[in-house]
């Protein structure tokens, strides 16, 4: 990879010394055209190395790395110099060089700076950061794609700074975030999960806060920004060059990049001290990306191609999705303590995405209340667990009085430092946010946490965060998955509420969970996890016979009693119906699948009916 960049360099420097006037002429679009081509090749992954996988201080300074992470922010654009001169004090010739892909000039000689050949350039930087709460799984097959990779055998001696490795007791009292945002999401009890692979090799990626401290000439640590607690991992400065505009934030990105390990920025254009740190960090910290070429990922399941809706999973996977989904649907109803029916809703919750917008109404979310969690148990945290095996990013916020009244949920723009201050809700696309509720307990809510409530509720409503800008509020249209575990009917607003009627009492919940975890096949919890993320990405449609069949079901359903089955109800039909289609592998609605929703749907509200009557304190 190391000989990519020198080719790719040696060939724009060439160009500039022969075309000055022109340093991006078509001639230059080809060969990265070509290089593109190169890169998209499914056997690209197994020859560059992966910045989310290998150490830093294993890659050599100007080598071809690629990153699979998730855009936090984007800075404003900057000037650099795309062709300069360079004078050799000795012989006085000059030779012009091109400033692409590059931190700083090549030092072996003086730059002349009133040339004029020279030709200033503009280029734009996104922040970015892992994943925010990819799954262990995730993390641990990418890592064991990679862990052929000659990459990882033989460290650079390039860069000294970060050349010694650190001891597992160093990387354990590493702190990288503000402390007060941890001990906050902690919470009392525990309320909060903090996601990590635990794999010790993967924390020498991260530098531990007394060198972060050296570098940046300050006492505290420097916060990396990352959305999550206790995220693990690099956050990178890259660099675009083009077609910036294609890419915003929250977007997560593949991207194909030259590894700069420069210590000095090459610019030096920000008005405060609080700006500089945060645009210019120490770069063994934060490294330099150059982008060469990226793509925006529908989904980050290593068990799928990165295009998986556009036909490239023909493996005959969809011959077996009922046979998957029926041995899903038992393993569910085992953890749900044997309720079949609340299994089944889980099952259309996991693969419910948002597919489109109609105006501000979101089409497909599918947020599911599942009522009925134990209290006082950790039966929600447990069932937190099974889902986090299953798809490739989640979270779990517990709603406690703390955390509501003192955790950022909606990223803020910190005007002093000129960058985005994430929050929790800063998530990527098709994350599952598990809401327990079970956390609540009496108290007041403060400011905060109104404002806290308000935003969980507007996120469920209409898939949107209104991040804070200080003189006005930002609009960032989102698609996270919420389930919500409380004990009644929860406070939040849902698209379906389910109450859990279990059909055993394990005596030792914990126990249980585990045993039918272990009992579950590595190939099958495979097969589960391809199901849940395939099946997001495949393409629904009604026939016009199917449409005015629901149509005069619905006005016969509302003949006898008009009040009995609302628009609202009409609606959330029409959801469940296209996601038990989609569940058996059917791209469009049957009149069986029809019925079949309908039939889940009457179960589920006579089961409510019937806890109206035990208990009148549950909506």
């Amino acid at each position: 990879s190391t000989q990519f960049y020198k080719w790719l360099n040696h060939l724009m420097s060439l160009h500039v010394q022969t075309k000055p006037s022109n340093c991006s002429p078509d001639w230059e679009t080809k060969v990265l055209e070509y290089f593109k081509e190169k890169l998209k090749d499914n056997e690209a992954a197994s020859w560059v190395p992966s910045l989310n996988d290998v150490p830093v201080h294993y890659l050599k300074a100007n080598s071809l790395v690629k990153f699979r992470c998730f855009i936090q922010d984007m800075f404003d654009p900057e000037f650099y110099m795309g062709v300069y001169e360079t004078v050799d004090p000795s012989s006085k010739s000059k030779v012009l060089r091109s400033g692409k892909y590059k931190d700083v000039a090549e030092c072996g000689h003086q730059v002349d700076l009133n040339t004029k050949n020279a030709v200033t350039l503009e280029r734009q930087t996104f922040y970015c950061v892992p994943i925010p709460g990819e799954s262990p799984w995730v993390k641990e097959i990418s890592f064991s794609y990679s862990c052929s990779n000659p990459a990882r055998v033989v460290p650079s001696t390039s860069y000294a700074p970060c050349r010694h490795k650190r001891s597992y007791e160093e990387d354990e009292d590493m702190e990288t975030q503000p402390h007060k945002q941890k001990e906050q999401l902690a919470g009392p009890q525990g309320t909060t999960d903090i996601h990590g692979s635990g794999d010790p090799k993967r924390l020498e990626t991260e530098a531990p806060s007394s060198l972060s401290n050296a570098a940046s000439g300050c006492s505290s640590p420097l916060d990396l920004n990352f959305p999550l607690p206790g995220e693990k991992g690099p956050a990178c400065l890259v660099k675009v060059y083009e077609e910036w505009e294609l890419f915003k934030v929250n977007d997560i990105l593949e991207v194909y990049d030259c590894f700069s390990t420069s210590l000095v920025d090459p610019m030096d254009c920000t008005e405060s001290v609080e700006e500089q740190r945060v645009h210019c960090p120490p770069a063994s910290l934060v490294p330099r990306l150059h982008m060469l070429y990226a793509h925006r990922l529908q989904h980050n399941n290593p068990l799928l191609p990165p295009a998986a809706s556009e036909g490239q999973s023909s493996s005959g996977f969809l011959n077996d999705v009922v046979s998957v989904r029926g041995e899903l649907l038992g393993y569910l109803t085992h953890v749900l303590l044997g309720d079949a029916l609340a299994a089944e809703y889980l099952i259309l919750h996991l693969i419910s995405t948002v597919y489109a917008r109609r105006d501000v109404l979101p089409l497909g979310k599918f947020t599911l209340n599942l009522s009925g969690c134990p209290h006082n148990s950790t039966y929600t945290e447990q069932l937190y667990r099974v889902i986090q095996q299953l798809i490739p990013s989640s979270f779990r916020l517990g709603m406690s009085l703390h955390n509501m009244n003192n955790l950022r949920l909606v990223p803020r723009k910190d005007y002093t430092a000129n960058r985005l201050l994430s929050g929790v809700l800063q998530l990527a696309p098709n994350t599952s946010l598990f809401l327990d509720e079970t956390q609540l307990e009496q108290g007041q809510l403060d400011s905060t946490g109104v404002r806290n409530i308000t935003a969980l509720g507007n996120l469920i409503s209409w898939q949107k965060v209104d991040y804070d800008f200080n003189y006005h509020q930002m609009e960032f249209p989102c698609n996270i998955n919420v389930l919500i575990a409380s004990e009644g009917k929860s406070l939040l607003p849902c698209d379906c509420h389910v109450r859990l009627q279990p059909q055993l009492a394990p005596p030792n919940l914990e126990q249980y969970i585990s045993t039918i975890q272990v009992s579950l096949s590595p190939s099958l919890l495979n097969k589960f996890r391809i199901y849940l993320s395939l099946l997001r990405t495949l393409d629904y449609s009604i026939s016009e016979e199917v449409t005015k069949a629901v149509e005069d079901d619905f006005v016969e359903m509302r003949k006898d009693d008009p009040q009995s089955i609302s628009a609202e109800d009409l609606h959330r039909l029409l959801v469940v119906a296209r996601l038990l289609s989609l569940s058996v592998g059917h791209t469009t609605l049957s009149r069986d699948r029809w019925m079949r929703a309908k039939h889940l749907e009457t179960l589920r509200t006579n089961r409510t009916e019937q806890q109206k009557c035990v208990n009148g304190n549950e909506p």
